[in-house]
């Protein structure tokens, strides 16, 4: 009943190679190969992706997967490497089934028989009892972390989040899905912030329904506060992370759309309008009013890796990627082209002041020092993409060549060899509590695979060097198949 599977949505060619799902492993001793860990890593480093339980029967989407927490748990200088999927209702649904059924916006709408033959049995299954996905949600847990309130989470953006404890010995035990006392029904983003003066978390979600776009925040006691719907717009955004001053919450409606519309179809309902100008929302944190928006033209971002008020709250200044081939965001992913801008906007002359290009390369999952979230900051880490979400090495660039006239903003460089990949790296502070410190002294973690021998490593790079030596390397006793984003968490976090 399919139509052609399209190469993003079959699966012998999105799990070929290391998109290959592994099986679970436990807390397992690594060889450190190469230099010494730093005393700052005691911690867990953990990272995020899809991991099928079950091998697709029909259409998959690389965003389809299963989460599954990749760790490795540091102290005193040696580390210990665990694999564990995050135990999320679908998981546990479809793992008494033995096979994979719930729908998925990506890939089960691939002609109108099978559009309408999945949508059915779905429905069904629901009326019958065999799944209650309205009030246990149907999220895979396989986006992002993120640490508030004193506990680790896996996040995804159509459910919400689950959370996770790393233990002492590096086990990975998930405690179970939370609502922070709202509507279990509901949804949260996979890229909440965190104001880390308060304690407070800035999240949204985006409805079906009118009104489209919600955000809210969750106390510092871990209850969840009044929705504020976003009532401007017209149809369900794509809206995917968002960034936080110390004023304003700041986002996007860009090309990419959810029409519901389409599933009757047979095609997914994420759709790109290239006649769309993207504009940018400015609404402030913690008042009742109305968004400022301003337009953006050919500007679409997915990710938003910082942001910052000047002159006085005046402006604004955003730091993200810019998707240029949008249409091609999830149905060719091979074809995704994005490089990093600075962008400026007048919120008194409500305008888009300036852009500026960082570095023409293909890159994404950008990181900063997460001591400067929502401040001005000088240095972001971007890692240079080969095929999404593959990175062939990372660069070290700075703003401030921008803001001063332009050009390639690169200060420091690393390939990570022939044939060899990793992801998006984590900023760790090499002392996160001295005031003084500055903002690049610290390290670049990230897992990398090596293709020629089918071996995973964890890599250690030093921030502050111009070639982002290496530090450390640690051969893994699994393999991390390629993924999304991670975070670390220090030992007195883990405690």
């Amino acid at each position: 009943m399919d139509l052609p599977l399209t190469p993003s949505i079959d699966p012998n060619h999105v799990l070929s190679g290391n998109f290959a799902p592994v099986a679970e492993l436990p807390p397992t001793a690594c060889e450190v190969v190469e230099g010494s860990l730093p005393a700052c890593l005691d911690g867990a480093y953990i990272r995020n992706g899809p991991n099928p339980q079950f091998i697709p029967r029909g259409p998959y989407h690389l965003l389809d997967g299963d989460g599954m927490l990749h760790s490795i748990r540091i102290s005193g200088g040696e580390a210990y490497f665990c694999s564990r999927y995050v135990k999320t209702y679908k998981f546990i649904t479809e793992g008494n089934e033995g096979y994979a059924f719930f729908p998925s916006p990506f890939s089960s709408f691939n002609g109108v028989l099978a559009s309408a033959a999945r949508f059915c049995l779905a429905v069904a299954r629901g009326i019958f009892g065999y799944f209650d996905p309205i009030v246990n949600g149907f999220g895979t847990a396989n986006t992002s972390l993120a640490f508030f309130g004193g506990s680790v989470y896996a996040l995804c953006e159509s459910d919400l989040p689950y959370e996770i404890e790393v233990t002492w010995d590096g086990e990975i035990v998930t405690l179970g899905r939370r609502h922070f006392g709202g509507d279990s029904s509901l949804r949260m983003t996979a890229h909440p912030k965190i104001d880390s003066d308060t304690g407070e978390v800035f999240a949204f979600r985006c409805n079906m329904f009118s009104p489209y776009l919600t955000f809210f925040r969750i106390d510092s006691a871990g209850r969840k506060g009044p929705d504020l719907p976003v009532s401007s717009f017209k149809k369900t955004p794509c809206v995917h992370d968002f960034a936080l001053t110390k004023r304003f919450i700041i986002f996007q409606d860009g090309q990419i759309e959810m029409e519901p519309a389409e599933i009757g179809r047979g095609r997914t309902p994420l759709v790109c309008d290239r006649g769309k100008v993207p504009r940018i929302g400015i609404l402030p944190r913690h008042a009742d009013a109305q968004v400022l928006w301003i337009e953006a033209p050919g500007l679409n971002m997915l990710h938003v890796i910082n942001a910052w008020e000047e002159y006085s709250g005046d402006r604004i200044v955003i730091v993200a990627p810019n998707f240029l081939s949008v249409e091609d965001g999830f149905h060719n992913t091979n074809l995704i082209h994005s490089v990093f801008e600075i962008i400026t906007l007048d919120i008194k002359e409500k305008k888009l002041v300036s852009r500026h290009v960082l570095r023409s390369n293909n890159m994404e999952f950008g990181v900063i020092n997460q001591a400067y979230a929502g401040e001005k900051n000088k240095y972001l880490y971007a890692a240079v993409i080969a095929e999404m979400p593959k990175a062939a090495g990372m660069v070290k660039l700075d703003l401030s060549i921008a803001t001063a006239g332009g050009g390639d903003c690169t200060v420091a460089s690393r390939e990570y060899g022939s044939g060899c990949y990793g992801g998006e790296s984590y900023f760790v502070a090499r002392e996160a509590e001295n005031p003084a410190a500055e903002e690049d002294d610290g390290y670049l973690v990230t897992y990398v695979h090596d293709e020629n021998s089918m071996e995973s490593w964890f890599w250690v790079m030093d921030a502050k060097s111009p070639t982002l030596e290496i530090i450390a390397r640690v051969k893994l006793p699994g393999r991390v198949p390629y993924g999304f984003h991670g975070l670390f968490v220090p030992e007195d976090d883990l405690k």
